[in-house]
């Protein structure tokens, strides 16, 4: 992992960006030499045309980016990378036909796209029939010794085994717990050097899986270890790298206390987000308008009620505030206004509603939210406090992600599909929890960008 603007990003992803980014900048020339060549014209330096390669890079590289084409499927099959590569390239073209319109100058001939296009598609599937398996390998994998036998440490044996993880497990230590949970531990007893027997594995780090840490550290051995050139990791930091999430099971208040994130320096970055919200809510209401208004009569007309709707949410510092949604219930949804858990396949929801919940057209009019400074586009979804309260009770650290403004996309929304339980909402705490430690502009607009992808390929909307 590297870690990029305070987010963790696999080693492989970044190789194949920079691979795809070389290669849609050859496909862009290629194109362009293949039209000159047909009508005879002299082909200047390339110097004359970086601009409009450069553009063509950025454009499709965004879109391979906000289809999910660096994901971990994208590694493992190359039937679901061919065809996000396609609905990528599709996309970028789409990109392009933008940034020529408000930068003329940039303009690809048309002949010439036409031949990027299709050289692109071609050498980024090469690549991956080449590479992605290869990428995909335990070749760029670390290789790791946990220290432990315990059930955490049989979580991280279980992590390591998922398809697409970062890590190799080269060995456990046993520290001495009453009942291991993982077999074919060694002792460590039986180990006269922890730090050569963690050389002798070829390992880079060693994550400390302890289910007991008062007074069992070894912290002789961590130094020794430590000064060997081997990264030493807590479990909590280890799996904030490795999913992209808090672990609430392993995570204390000291850690989240001392550890990196949550930095006071903001100013300059949240003055940005606001000024990106106000710009993209005026943009964004201003395109959106028209499908608003369609939506909003064809919800008065096959069901009675107000075409839109407010409700109560709980925002910045646990301060309420309403938002404005368009209706996708029946008006009898919520009975004497009490608060009720969406369910899969809701019969409350009206054919109309199912429809505008699936593409998300039904959160257009929280733009209007936005604008007022009352949610940002990226954030944690707010929620009823209703709910809020019940889930302070039975989630730990809950009042935390209300130190952040909530947004209408948020990291839990592209990494978790929707849910509807304490326990669903326990997994996109952990998201949220991330995000709030690790804001950046740089991780608002990946989740911007990955937010198409949810909308293209929609899981468990309801």
């Amino acid at each position: 992992m590297i870690r990029l603007f305070k987010h963790y990003i696999p080693q492989a992803v970044l190789l194949l960006g920079l691979v795809d980014a070389l290669l849609l900048f050859a496909a862009a020339e290629a194109g362009w030499v293949i039209r000159a060549h047909q009508i005879g014209m002299t082909v200047e330096p390339l110097t004359t045309r970086l601009p409009q390669l450069v553009s063509f890079v950025v454009a499709l590289q965004t879109a391979l980016v906000a289809v999910g084409a660096y994901g971990v499927a994208s590694f493992l099959s190359l039937r679901f990378a061919a065809a996000r590569l396609a609905v990528a390239v599709a996309l970028g073209v789409t990109f392009l036909a933008l940034i020529f319109f408000l930068v003329p100058a940039l303009t690809f001939w048309r002949s010439n796209l036409f031949y990027a296009m299709l050289i692109a598609i071609v050498l980024l599937v090469a690549i991956r029939a080449l590479l992605g398996r290869a990428l995909g390998s335990d070749t760029l994998k670390r290789r790791i010794v946990v220290l432990g036998a315990g059930p955490r440490a049989a979580r991280i044996g279980e992590l390591a085994a998922r398809p697409g993880a970062n890590v190799i497990i080269a060995g456990y230590v046993a520290m001495g717990e009453p009942s291991p949970a993982v077999v074919g531990a060694v002792p460590r007893d039986a180990i006269p050097n922890l730090a050569g027997h963690v050389v002798d594995h070829n390992a880079v780090e060693v994550v400390l899986a302890l289910e007991e840490r008062r007074n069992a550290l070894p912290l002789k051995d961590l130094l020794r270890v430590r000064t060997t050139g081997v990264a030493v990791s807590e479990i909590s930091t280890f799996l904030e790298r490795e999913t992209g999430r808090i672990d609430l099971t392993s995570v204390n208040p000291s850690w989240l206390i001392f550890s990196d994130g949550f930095a006071s320096g903001r100013m300059v970055s949240g003055i940005v987000k606001r000024a990106f919200d106000v710009f993209a809510s005026l943009l964004l209401l201003a395109v959106t308008l028209p499908i608003i208004l369609v939506t909003a009569i064809a919800i008065k007309l096959e069901s009675r009620g107000p075409a839109f709707y407010r409700q109560r949410r709980v925002g910045l510092y646990n301060q309420p505030f309403d938002i404005l949604k368009l209706r996708s219930m029946r008006q009898d949804a919520e009975v004497a206004g009490t608060a009720v858990w969406a369910e899969k396949d809701d019969p409350r929801i009206t054919r109309i509603g199912r429809f505008i919940r699936k593409v998300r057209i039904d959160e257009l009019p929280q733009t209007w939210t936005v604008l007022k400074g009352d949610m940002s586009f990226v954030g944690p979804r707010p929620e009823r406090p209703q709910f809020v309260e019940q889930l302070e009770q039975h989630l730990p650290f809950y009042a935390e992600r209300h130190m952040v403004k909530p947004g209408i996309t948020g990291w839990a929304q592209i990494n978790y599909p929707y849910g509807a339980s304490i326990e669903d909402a326990r997994h996109k705490l952990e998201y949220d929890l991330y995000y709030a430690k690790n804001y950046s502009p740089f991780l608002d607009l990946l989740i911007l960008l990955q937010t198409l992808r949810v909308v293209l390929w929609p899981a468990g909307a309801r």
